[in-house]
This record gives C-alpha cells, structure tokens and sequence, in this order.
C-alpha cells in the first residue's frame, strides 16, 4: 500500500470537519467509503451498513427478503400452532415461541430495510458516496 499524501490531506479536512459538525451539536458518522476515503454522514444518510448490528445484509431490497423470510416463518407458526385444531386437539402451545421470535425479527429487519431504503435515497439526492465496510476510530 503506498501513501497518498492528497487522500491523507482530504482525510484530514473531513476529519476536521467532522469534528465541527459534532461540535455544533449536528448528529454525524465518520466512516470510509466504498473506495476508502473518509465521509463525514449526517445521521439520517447512513441506513443500517455497515456496522449497525454487524449485519452481513448490506443492501434494503436484501433485508427485505429476510423480512419476508420472517413473515413466512410467521405464518407457518401459525398453521403450526393451529393444525390440531380441526381434529378435535388443543393448539400446539409450543409454536407460539416461533411466532413470537419471527414476529420479532419480521418487525426488525423490516425496520431495517425501511431505514436503509430512506438513507440510499438521501445519498443519492445529496449525491453523497456509499459507505464502507467497517469503523472508523474517532
């Protein structure tokens, strides 16, 4: 890796910027972006990636499909917990643990994916680059 004297010049004045923007009391993320460089992202520009629960998922559309993942899952607890019922049984009690936890996640990664979808639009509105993988030590 060789040292680019310009990208640590403009890595610095975000870095300084950053630290203003934060002093104003402005809500900000420092992280790198896709091509490595610092961005300073207002709050509502970076979604759920990268570092929000350390998801793998990285895109909104790919959250949406766990999402829709958890509403069958959902579903199918439910004709789980219901199926005895036609034969004179009581429910299946024990199904609703899966219901409750694929509720849970369907209402997660759902809000996940809304909050990404909304941040990828504001991005490229504001014509602001796409964020990196990992932290960035402030």
């Amino acid at each position: 890796m060789t040292f680019d004297r310009d990208r640590e010049r403009r890595n610095d004045d975000v870095y300084a910027e950053h630290k203003a923007a934060l002093a104003r009391g402005e809500k900000r993320v420092l992280r790198r972006t896709s091509t490595g460089e610092l961005h300073s992202y207002p709050g509502d520009e970076i979604g759920f990636s990268p570092g929000r629960g350390h998801v793998q998922v990285r895109s909104w559309w790919g959250m949406g499909i766990l999402s829709a993942v958890m509403v069958v899952l959902v579903i199918l607890s439910l004709v789980i917990l219901l199926r005895p019922l036609p034969d004179g049984g009581q429910p299946f009690w024990g199904a609703l643990v899966l219901t409750a936890f694929s509720s849970l996640g369907a209402w997660y990664t759902f809000g996940m994916a809304k909050d990404e979808y909304r941040a990828k639009k504001l991005r490229k509105e504001r014509q602001a680059p796409e964020p990196g993988a990992g932290h960035v030590n402030e």
